[in-house]
């Protein structure tokens, strides 16, 4: 539970730290030299927030995070739409924000930047607002994401990555560095190159990951049809639910696609293929 500044316990604040009387500050928290933390805020237990770094007002921190030198955390949005209204950045336990990272809260059209737990952003990573991040996601140096972006789960995205708003990224996908993403990439894959491509399944993340080989190759077979067949996207999904083995993650797949078509009609993003 989160605690008053002035509840001390071991917490250990720098002299020249600015705490709002607003904030609540947890258990065995430590905000380093020149840190500035507004009010309304929340960090939660054990969070480290390094130097020179900046929290602003409703932001919500979990427990265990680690937040380096010279981040800006909850900003309000780069986007003409803003007018002032309450909206949020929500941060699960366990991330880490390395130096210089910004992080922009919500708008009114989904009122939130949510970030999920046990993931790494990397410095100078910039993740604008409305944008939903999965848990354990990894954000690599210089990745900057425009508004409206997903990321599910256990995704990887290499340095200098720039991410087109209203994409999305599937689960366990994996983009190359130096990438332009303008489209959705689905689930399992490995994309690079120039243009962006897919190029393979993200086989050895998947094994890192305990996937078992069966359902690797699984995947292998429905990746071929998606991408190394003569199939349209709309022909390809029904082959392969007509001739693979069914499983969680083929149902995952397939709903990603689905999905993506009617992200497509809103927004005119389109499927990676």
């Amino acid at each position: 539970m989160a605690h008053t500044h002035e509840d001390r316990f071991d917490q250990e604040i720098h002299p020249t730290a600015i705490i709002h009387p607003g904030a609540q500050i947890g258990k065995d928290v430590s905000v380093g030299p020149y840190s500035i933390i507004e009010e309304d805020v929340v960090i939660g237990d054990g969070t480290r927030i390094s130097s020179h770094a900046r929290v602003e007002q409703y932001t919500v921190l979990g427990e265990g995070c680690s937040v380096h030198h010279g981040a800006v955390v909850g900003t309000i949005p780069q986007d003409l739409k803003f007018q002032g209204e309450v909206t949020t950045l929500e941060i699960g336990d366990r991330t880490v924000i390395r130096e210089f990272t910004t992080l922009n809260r919500g708008t009114s059209a989904y009122g939130k930047t949510s970030i999920g737990h046990d993931s790494l952003l990397m410095a100078y990573v910039h993740i604008a607002h409305d944008c939903i991040i999965g848990n354990h996601v990894i954000l690599s140096n210089s990745s900057q994401l425009g508004g409206h972006v997903e990321i599910e789960d256990y995704a990887n995205v290499s340095s200098l990555v720039a991410i087109h708003q209203f994409v999305k990224i599937g689960s366990y996908a994996m983009v190359g560095g130096g990438s332009k993403v303008s489209k959705d990439i689905c689930p399992f894959i490995k994309v690079a190159r120039d243009p962006l491509k897919p190029v393979a399944l993200n086989t050895i993340g998947l094994r890192r990951r305990g996937f078992a080989e069966d359902t690797i190759q699984n995947l292998k077979h429905a990746y071929r049809i998606l991408f190394r067949s003569n199939l349209n996207i709309s022909q390809a999904v029904e082959h392969i639910e007509r001739n693979t083995t069914p499983s969680l993650e083929i149902d995952m797949l397939m709903t990603f696609i689905r999905e993506s078509g009617q992200r497509t009609r809103e927004h005119g993003r389109g499927l990676l293929s």
